[in-house]
């Protein structure tokens, strides 16, 4: 087995790779962590196998004081269009759905805080990241903005009552998580700190120390094959998803 090089773009200091990017290590990644405006991000995708882009406190349009994030938005188009292996988390997903002809808007339904489930739609039984979840799975949410309209040829994964676009695929080796799956109790209980009107729309109770940890190891138990999955996708061990084109339509 070789050794894939993921580009991990990193858009806020608050929201590290944590657990994912150990995940990611432990199953023989490679990984360039790139956090801007401190890091460059590179021109091209040369010389990656894939890209994880993760969460952030700002809009995934917010270019007037965020400048490099058409950089990372074009970013994400080049490696949808070169069909990339590709993980947006979050504001990751936005800035891919923006940067794939989907939309992203303010959530008419409130903030989105604390333990979720997502559960899965009929395409994740047969695709090779999201098959082998359970039908419901833990995450975390921690979002005021939603993916609206996905871009156009996407395939809806994840699903949630308040906002239906929860996960999605795209040109079969690309994919939009709107939840984050990389949090540590420590980096939630951060952030809850730092917005308390945003925390204040959790459950009671949820940024306890002991509901933290019991929420990440049940996401670690659901997630951490995943990432696994995702860096046998990005090494070519492991077969992407079935072209839409090449599907029989059902008698």
């Amino acid at each position: 087995m070789s050794t894939p090089k993921l580009l991990i773009i990193q858009p806020d200091l608050s929201d590290p790779a944590g657990p994912l990017g150990t995940w990611l290590r432990e199953a023989g990644a490679e990984l360039d962590v790139r956090l801007p405006p401190r890091h460059e991000i590179p021109e091209s995708l040369d010389g990656y196998d894939g890209v994880v882009c993760l969460g952030g406190g700002m809009g995934a349009q917010d270019d007037e004081k965020h400048p490099w994030l058409a950089q990372v938005r074009r970013l994400l188009a080049a490696a949808a269009g070169a069909s990339m292996p590709t993980l947006g988390i979050c504001l990751g997903a936005q800035l891919l759905t923006v940067a794939t002809g989907g939309r992203v808007v303010k959530g008419d339904a409130g903030p989105e805080i604390g333990p979720g489930l997502v559960a899965k739609k009929d395409v994740a039984w047969m695709d090779p990241l999201f098959a082998d979840l359970p039908m419901v799975q833990d995450v975390v949410q921690f979002h005021t903005d939603a993916i609206e309209q996905l871009p156009p040829g996407a395939e809806l994964l994840g699903s949630a009552p308040r906002y239906q676009h929860q996960a999605f695929r795209l040109n079969r080796r690309v994919y939009g998580i709107q939840f984050h799956i990389e949090t540590t109790p420590a980096v939630l209980k951060a952030w809850a700190d730092a917005e308390p009107d945003l925390a204040a729309y959790a459950r009671p109770g949820v940024f306890e120390t002991e509901a933290l940890t019991r929420l990440h190891e049940d996401i670690a138990e659901t997630w951490r094959p995943f990432a696994e999955r995702f860096v046998r996708l990005a090494d070519g061990e492991l077969e992407p998803a079935q072209d839409k084109s090449r599907m029989l339509p059902l008698a």
